[in-house]
């Protein structure tokens, strides 16, 4: 899946479009996706300058959007915008530096069909290395 078509389905945009391609996806199961740590960003300049890394912040919303991909190609909830209910068990263990590529994998770990939330386990991978994990939670609205 392109940049293209993952505007189709998140209504995320750039700045905060994290999320560059998508290598994988079972709708609903599981999910595989990448986005490139451009130098470029800005929020290099004050984080930190002559050290940059990437925010844990961005990390975690990484591993949100990756998983708003993952539940808005279900069919159930095409179409609805994914609000941000919060994120449990997250663990920083390698800092993500400007120049990666990073992967994103999620999967769902449980759902309220009736209330449309669920709760997916995302974790980033940097050059195969663990570098963030956490499980967040989502309301389909």
């Amino acid at each position: 899946m392109t940049t293209e078509e993952i505007k189709q389905i998140i209504p995320h945009r750039d700045p905060m479009l994290l999320i560059n391609e998508v290598t994988e996806i079972e709708p609903g199961h599981r999910i595989r996706a990448a986005f490139y740590v451009d130098p470029d960003r800005e929020i290099f300049n004050g984080h930190f300058p002559g050290e940059p890394v990437l925010p844990g912040v961005y990390s975690v919303e990484c591993m949100a959007q990756a998983a708003d991909l993952l539940l808005l190609s279900m069919e159930r909830y095409a179409g609805k915008v994914p609000l941000f209910l919060g994120i449990d068990k997250v663990r920083f263990r390698r800092k993500i530096l400007p120049g990666d590529t990073i992967e994103i994998r999620a999967a769902l770990l449980s759902e309220r069909v009736e209330k449309a939330i669920a709760t997916c386990s995302a974790e980033i991978y940097d050059h195969e290395e663990l570098a963030a994990s956490g499980e967040v939670t989502l309301a389909m609205r």
